[in-house]
């Protein structure tokens, strides 16, 4: 598909416009000094902002993809919104990754997201996902070095000056190989596993319970988690237990759930653990 056939095929082929706001007062209407952002298709108000807000327009988004795809180093692979279109996204395959541990592969992708939202701005990185659960590992999400750009509202949308950092990727995906071959040579033992997850996910306040119960959660699911037969009983398997409840168990719905395992508290805890596991795996 074409970018612009997959925004049709999700259902965000719409606009964004600015529309002044107003306070009655007195029986008289009064300008606010701010704007509301409404979206085209229903009227929706979908943010406050300011004057010098600059909404980028999600074919303006998903054309940054086109030449990409054109050239046949990308794929469009999914799309949609969170929170009611106030992030828009857009997920393409870069055709880099790995395999390890005989068949657990690993994938690119470039991550497009273009809020609707006051406060968020454009994001677009570069981030792996483990094929055999769908888990979005913290190469994605690292801030220090990483192939990532972060576009202020307030600033004008320059599609080169992406397409240039993004040329760091390649490099990242040899370092996240490299990091995934040693946790895969390091086992752990229960002791270190539990104070593992007891630093992820916290601990209990309860005399008779050590770890929280979302950290007695991840217990259970590192030994039976999909993939859980590569590199059994290493720290790679305690570490993608960590993105796997991120990515699939953790959240009241799954908007909130990939709202945070993308852009959130989990996208953090996941850039966590991968230290962490790093850090604990020397050690071991």
């Amino acid at each position: 598909m074409t970018p612009q056939q997959m925004m049709r095929a999700a259902g965000l082929d719409w606009e964004v416009e600015k529309v002044d706001t107003f306070y009655r007062y007195k029986g008289d209407n009064h300008l606010t000094g701010q704007q509301a952002l409404v979206r085209s298709t229903d009227s929706k108000i979908l943010t406050q902002v300011g004057p010098g807000w600059n909404p980028v327009q999600n074919a303006e988004a998903f054309d940054f993809f086109t030449e990409f795809v054109g050239a046949g180093d990308m794929m469009m692979d999914t799309a949609g919104s969170l929170r009611d279109g106030q992030i828009v996204w857009a997920l393409a395959d870069v055709k880099d990754g790995f395999e390890v541990f005989g068949g657990d592969e690993v994938k690119g992708y470039l991550l497009f997201s273009n809020p609707h939202q006051y406060g968020k701005a454009i994001d677009i990185k570069f981030v792996m996902e483990r094929v055999v659960c769908a888990n979005t590992l913290a190469v994605s999400l690292t801030e220090v070095g990483q192939p990532s750009v972060r576009v202020n509202h307030r600033s004008v949308f320059d599609p080169a000056a992406v397409k240039e950092i993004l040329g760091l990727s390649h490099n990242k995906v040899e370092k996240f190989k490299e990091a995934a071959q040693f946790l895969g040579s390091k086992r752990y033992d229960d002791a270190q596993l539990e104070r593992f997850f007891g630093k992820i996910f916290g601990v209990s306040t309860r005399e008779d319970k050590v770890l929280s119960r979302t950290a007695e959660q991840a217990m259970e699911i590192v030994e039976n988690q999909p993939g859980d037969h590569f590199a059994a009983g290493t720290w790679w398997n305690a570490y993608n237990a960590v993105t796997y409840m991120a990515d699939h168990k953790l959240g009241r719905s799954a908007d909130t759930r990939m709202t945070s395992a993308w852009f959130g508290t989990n996208a953090k805890r996941k850039v966590e653990a991968l230290d962490i596991a790093l850090e604990m795996a020397e050690m071991a």
